[in-house]
């Protein structure tokens, strides 16, 4: 049974950094995505950024371009999300998602929710201002 644990979430300061991370177990197979979202309070789960598993070629959202670096550990079966610049509408719930499917090929694909098959149970980030 394949389980995604999130860890390295917490309580920071408006500028500071957190990074996230997150490993999974029970892979019989060879992921060809791991993506971060975030879900706050009253508003849509929200993608932040993916990456393809095997090029390690990245993706984000706008708004967290140049702030956040994904990367993963392929040794490890961990993706990380390295969260710097942080502000106080970053608070949220931070889900990782994996991806067992065929490689996706466009930003798009890699921003849709439903592209994902497993994910972690999540893990607050709360920023003070």
């Amino acid at each position: 049974q394949v389980q995604l644990v999130e860890s390295g979430g917490g309580l920071v300061q408006a500028g500071g950094s957190l990074r996230l991370s997150c490993a999974a177990s029970g892979i019989t197979f060879s992921s060809s995505a791991a993506a971060w979202f975030r879900l706050a309070p009253g508003k849509v789960r929200e993608f932040l950024a993916a990456i393809n598993w095997s090029s390690g070629t990245t993706y984000y959202v706008d708004s967290v371009k140049g702030r956040f670096t994904i990367s993963r550990d392929n040794a490890k079966n961990t993706v990380s999300l390295q969260m710097n610049g942080l502000k106080p509408e970053d608070t949220a719930v931070y889900h990782c998602a994996l991806r067992k499917g065929p490689a996706l090929l466009y930003y798009a694909d890699y921003s849709r929710e439903f592209n994902y098959d497993y994910w972690g149970q999540g893990t607050q980030v709360t920023v003070s201002s």
